[in-house]
C-alpha cells in the first residue's frame, strides 16, 4: 500500500484522486469506474464522483490500494 500527500489542500476529489494516481487515464473514466461502483472508500463503494477525500481514508481500486495522509 502507498500513501497519497495532500500537501496544503484539507481534500481530494475522489475522480481527481484515481487521475492524480494514473490509475485512470481521464477525469471522465475516472467517473465512469466510479459511478459503476469499482471504487471503494474505506472499503466501502463509493459512487459519488466528487466525493471529498480526507487524511486517514483508504480508496482502493483495480487491485491498487492507497491511503491518504496530510
Amino acid at each position: 500500500m502507498t500513501n497519497f500527500s495532500l500537501g496544503k489542500f484539507p481534500h481530494v476529489d475522489l475522480c481527481d484522486l484515481l487521475k492524480l494516481e494514473g490509475w485512470v487515464q481521464s477525469g471522465a473514466q475516472a467517473k465512469v469506474v466510479i459511478a459503476e461502483g469499482e471504487v471503494k472508500v474505506n472499503g466501502a463503494v463509493e459512487t459519488r464522483k466528487r466525493c471529498k477525500i480526507v487524511a486517514g481514508q483508504t480508496v482502493e481500486f483495480a487491485g491498487f490500494r492507497i491511503t491518504v495522509v496530510e
